[in-house]
């Protein structure tokens, strides 16, 4: 474009192209955008999962279930990467519980893509009690076979991270876990005579000991020997 001047030049300079003012380069990691969990996230094609063996009593269930956790890795590769898990699914022979298994890991399934804290699944898990009293699983009380899968997601949590492992709590939370647990209620007389029963015996309505088991196909206790067959 041509521009005629109109005035007298009274002084003048010579620019250096070399002055030139560069266009500035994008910050590619401003431009980037940290990725959250929310519901609208695309599944990748493939996800890291890992698969839990969950085997308990015969009465409970006769075949062991298989509780397998797939997990999404948001911004990989930089700071702001962190594995969350994205989907859960719970295989088994036995048909017994279909129904409320398919239920549970469908509902797990959507709060675990709906983003935010999920760590609340776990205490809701826990607080599940079986009417007919729980069992004992490699010598530990478990309330019910839904606490158990709740004991799987807990551990799945603290291994990827996003629940601190026991020897990484505070002084105050250690000294809290201990309050609680000596304030917990003790096992009587008849829970201590309970050693020689088996170790995955039922609780026995009756008579109140843990020695309750599948005998010639019937719920036996060794106990009192209350048994639902008469």
């Amino acid at each position: 474009m041509v521009r005629k001047i109109e005035s007298k030049i009274t002084s003048y300079c010579i620019k250096d192209s070399k002055e030139a003012v560069q266009p500035k380069q994008p910050d590619e990691h401003l431009e980037r955008k940290v990725v959250q969990m929310h519901e609208t996230v695309q599944r990748p094609e493939h996800l890291a999962g890992t698969t839990y063996k969950l085997k308990t009593p015969d009465h409970i269930s006769e075949h062991s279930l298989f509780i397998t956790i797939n997990d999404i890795v948001l911004n990989e590769g930089t700071p702001h990467e962190i594995r969350r898990p994205f989907e859960i699914f719970i295989n088994s022979k036995s048909v017994e519980h279909y129904q409320w298994i398919v239920a549970l890991t469908r509902i797990m399934s959507a709060v675990f893509r709906k983003g935010g804290d999920i760590t609340f699944l776990v205490e809701e898990l826990h607080s599940v009690f079986d009417p007919q009293g729980g069992y004992w699983n490699k010598g530990k009380y478990v309330p019910s076979l839904i606490a158990e899968i709740g004991n799987i997601i807990e551990q799945h949590l603290k291994h990827i991270g996003l629940l601190q492992q026991e020897s990484e709590l505070g002084n105050g939370q250690v000294e809290e876990k201990s309050t609680a647990s000596e304030s917990a209620p003790q096992l009587n007389d008849a829970d201590s005579a309970d050693d020689h029963f088996p170790v995955n015996a039922a609780l026995c309505k009756k008579c109140l000991s843990r020695s309750l088991v599948q005998k010639d196909g019937c719920m036996t206790c060794l106990n009192c020997g209350d048994s639902k067959c008469g």
